[in-house]
């Protein structure tokens, strides 16, 4: 919830400027405020690496829900990404497991692709159960569905406890967890479904440390929070993963 509409303008276009040449396994997906996606979406026009995206929609298709959007109305304004699970939809919007597979179900009958948020607070880390926590996680949100659905999604790994507590996750726990993520999604689909999933880590990801996170092989991207409302920080992480 940042930036009015005209400097959400501005910062799109400024990541424009700067935007280095992708290769065709890289997109860079823009998922603004509901009030900013028709204004992006036109900025868009014409990009084929940049895809625009929504950061939430709501678990019913339609009705008396005041203030929500739903899958089918982001469909309609050519939005082709939607993250749901978001470590703060579940903390401050109470957000449980069975209310996001229902929004999963909704984005997916819509065409939409997902990109689908897990993490540990700093409790489960402390305790270091973080494995299971997260795995549930995946589980409950996810293994409702067909191996065919799998190639629109996409995780995120959110370790929340690294996120604006002064600690620091290292990009050897964050291997660790998108590993286990990814056995877990092979126990299920198999082996070809876990290697082609693309698993993003999304704790302060920023130019300093980008390059040594995206080096790890179970690390595929970022889910760039506060760093993206800088274009040349954002542009940082974008640059350091075409190096990568």
């Amino acid at each position: 919830m940042n930036l009015d509409l005209n400097e959400g303008a501005a910062l799109v276009n400024d990541i424009f400027k700067g935007l280095p040449v992708l290769n065709e396994l890289m997109q860079v997906v823009i998922a603004p405020p509901f009030l900013h996606i028709r204004q992006t979406g036109e900025q868009l026009t014409g990009m084929i690496d940049v895809h625009l995206g929504a950061q939430n929609c709501h678990s019913e298709s339609s009705g008396a829900y005041t203030g929500e959007i739903s899958a089918g109305m982001l469909k309609s304004a050519d939005v082709e990404y939607v993250i749901l699970g978001h470590s703060e939809r579940r903390e401050y919007f109470k957000e449980d497991d069975a209310l996001i597979s229902k929004k999963i179900n909704q984005a997916l009958n819509n065409e939409l692709k997902v990109i689908f948020c897990c993490g540990e607070p700093l409790e489960i880390r402390d305790a270091g159960t973080q494995n299971n926590y997260v795995e549930n996680q995946v589980k409950a949100g996810l293994f409702h569905l067909g191996e065919e659905h799998f190639k629109n999604i996409t995780i995120a790994y959110e370790p929340i406890w690294a996120i604006g507590t002064g600690r620091t996750a290292t990009s050897v726990q964050a291997q660790e967890m998108h590993a286990h993520i990814r056995s877990v999604i092979e126990s299920q689909y198999g082996a070809d479904t876990a290697g082609n999933l693309s698993i993003l880590y999304g704790g302060s990801c920023k130019p300093s440390n980008a390059a040594e996170l995206f080096a790890c092989p179970d690390v595929d991207g970022g889910l760039i929070g506060g760093a993206s409302l800088k274009a040349s920080e954002f542009l940082g992480i974008i640059n350091a993963m075409v190096d990568a």
